[in-house]
């Protein structure tokens, strides 16, 4: 298996943005977001900063060259309060690709290549989400995190 993040270019917006309603939809089982009257979540509006600000980073998460999911990276801080140089804004893999390490492989790869410390966030309802994290950051930092 053939497991790439590829950084998403500003011709491939519109590509993230379908990729982002699946993963709202996914998310929504956690909270209560509706739909707008087309039928669509809209819920990542903000994408144009990821190629307006130089310190987010959009991949697309791609396995034998199919796209899988994507992974927005934000130098900076989601809560101000908690010192790092970096966060998750969001994370998703498609159901077909989860539970073969692939997360893990792209989380590794992120904090690899983005050296820091980190802030990683998600809805505390999404208990999958949580034991990824929990796991995945606690290998990578041998229980120093």
């Amino acid at each position: 298996m053939n497991i790439s993040l590829e950084p998403v270019k500003f011709t491939e917006k519109e590509i993230l943005k379908n990729l982002g309603e699946l993963y709202i939809y996914e998310l929504s089982q956690y909270s209560s977001v509706d739909v707008n009257d087309l039928g669509l979540y809209d819920d990542l509006d903000d994408l144009d900063l990821y190629w307006a600000e130089e310190n987010r980073h959009p991949f697309f998460i791609k396995v034998n060259n199919k796209l899988a999911g994507f992974v927005l990276v934000f130098d900076g801080r989601q809560i101000e309060e908690i010192e790092s140089n970096y966060s998750i804004d969001d994370f998703f893999i498609m159901y077909q690709y989860k539970k073969k390490g692939i997360g893990k492989h792209c989380a590794k790869y992120i904090f690899d290549r983005f050296k820091g410390k980190w802030q990683i966030w998600f809805h505390p309802r999404n208990e999958i989400a949580k034991n990824f994290w929990i796991n995945t950051v606690d290998e990578y930092t041998k229980g120093k995190f």
